[in-house]
């Protein structure tokens, strides 16, 4: 299935997949394809950074579940309903986020380019963790790849990437974006 081009679908189509995986995680202290991260750490990872961009950028406030720690599956429910909400406020049509690094953009456009988009790679890895389907969208893939490419750079100097992973030639989308972000896409797994 193709992932809708609208904010607010493309989310609750990409969280919907990640809760999937969160859903079908057994061992939580599995060894993730992120460096010193296990499975928790990438529920961890995606509960907690954003509220902060979130509030701080454009003074929405997302509630708060459990820790990861405490509860993986309720924390990563409560933040993906959290999110699901605001994009699907009318309201937020006519909202901005305004940050240092990117500038102002208009709400749903952020959380799609930095947040949507974050958990779309991180499934790949708790589902590689925890020996699940872990095959993303392709078009999405491919997508991410033409925007992320040009920029290696600054993604690169922001020290929220690894160190681009070579892919053999002839390698598909997905591989070759999880190998742009620093992952290996023949990580062994579990």
């Amino acid at each position: 299935m193709a992932l809708s081009d609208r904010p607010d679908e493309r989310h609750r189509q990409v969280a919907g997949l990640f809760a999937e995986r969160v859903r079908g995680t057994r061992c939580w202290d599995a060894p993730s394809p992120v460096a010193g991260w296990t499975a928790r750490d990438v529920v961890r990872h995606l509960t907690e950074w954003f509220p902060g961009f979130l509030a701080s950028g454009a003074g929405v406030e997302l509630p708060r579940g459990p820790s990861a720690d405490e509860d993986p599956v309720a924390a990563w429910e409560v933040h993906r309903a959290g999110v699901q909400a605001v994009l699907d406020d009318p309201e937020t049509a006519h909202r901005e986020l305004g940050n240092p690094h990117v500038g102002v953009l208009p709400l749903e456009t952020a959380i799609d380019r930095f947040y949507t988009a974050d958990v779309f790679m991180h499934t790949w890895d708790l589902a590689r963790a925890t020996a699940q389907d872990d095959r993303l969208d392709p078009g999405f893939c491919a997508r991410l790849l033409a925007e992320m490419e040009p920029m290696e750079q600054v993604l690169r100097s922001s020290g929220q990437f690894g160190v681009r992973v070579e892919v053999p030639d002839g390698a598909d989308a997905q591989a070759r974006l999880l190998g742009l972000i620093g992952r290996d896409p023949f990580w062994p797994g579990r």
